[in-house]
């Protein structure tokens, strides 16, 4: 069992959809009344039917007051990391600190290269996101002294001003699978972000993922436990369990408890647009399976 001790967190994966032009706002503002954690956005800003996902988070994080926001994850290929930093304090200053910011190296690189933005190997993508972490983190360090001079392959700064810091210690959660970019993940960043369905093992898979994170942690310095551990999940509500994540809300609740106690899974992220399925999520799965970790743990 790997129990990190983190608080749990739940929330919801909506779709940025264009049309129709609210729907992913709605859903959004459902989730906060409901009492959910975080509400997040896929981002692929070469997708016509979906609305730009930082323009959306902006938006919703006019129309909401206590959910937390972020990208899931955003695309770096199309995202400069010192603008990255930056929108993401602004808007984190703004909102008293309910913005975090998911990353990902890019994956539909024909859109990507349709847009203008250069291809990269699945190699060399790590290497831009390990730059970009260290841009970001530069950015933010607001009371360091003097400019920001970085000199990577894919990002440079000459002498670019530091700040704003953002409201609350941001956390920076990278999507990811493959080994290499786990480890830099314990080396450097807050949180790994996959998705369930992603995992050719199903839940077991997260062990390995754990096991990379974990022993590059180790080897910066660090301890396991500076790594949240989030992850998108499906699946249905019915009235009779057929399967993980298949079955009544109680069922759910007992589900998500045993992940977050022997895989450490501390935020959930159910992909949903549905308010029903929201509600359902935040007042009937959500305190259950709360009350069964917080059981356990004593």
């Amino acid at each position: 069992m790997t129990d990190y001790g983190h608080d749990l967190l739940f929330g919801v994966f909506v779709t940025p959809t264009a049309e129709p032009v609210r729907q992913a706002v709605d859903a959004a503002v459902a989730a906060d009344w409901a009492g959910l954690d975080l509400v997040t956005f896929q981002d692929h800003p070469y997708v016509p039917r979906l609305a730009d996902t930082w323009t959306l988070m902006s938006y919703v994080a006019a129309r909401t007051e206590r959910i937390r926001i972020s990208g899931n994850v955003l695309s770096l290929p199309m995202r400069p990391p010192a603008v990255l930093a930056r929108s993401h304090a602004a808007l984190d200053r703004l909102t008293g600190g309910r913005i975090e910011l998911g990353l990902g190296a890019g994956a539909f690189w024909d859109g990507i290269e349709g847009m203008g933005q250069r291809r990269l190997t699945a190699g060399r993508a790590v290497d831009a996101i390990d730059e970009a972490i260290q841009v970001i983190r530069a950015v933010w360090d607001a009371g360091r002294p003097g400019g920001i001079r970085f000199d990577g392959e894919y990002y440079r700064l000459a002498g670019a001003k530091r700040g704003p810091a953002p409201a609350h210690d941001m956390s920076i959660w990278v999507g990811a699978y493959k080994p290499r970019m786990l480890r830099l993940i314990g080396r450097a960043a807050d949180g790994v972000l996959p998705s369930l369905s992603y995992l050719p093992g199903g839940i077991g898979d997260y062990a390995t993922i754990n096991r990379h994170i974990d022993g590059a942690a180790v080897e910066a310095g660090r301890e396991p436990a500076a790594v949240r551990r989030p992850l998108n999940i499906e699946g249905p509500f019915t009235p009779a369990g057929t399967g993980f994540l298949e079955g009544p809300p109680e069922q759910w609740a007992e589900d998500l408890a045993g992940v977050a106690l022997e895989h450490g899974v501390s935020a959930l992220i159910l992909a949903t647009d549905d308010p029903a399925v929201i509600a359902t999520y935040a007042e009937e799965v959500a305190p259950a399976a709360r009350e069964l970790v917080a059981a356990e743990r004593r």
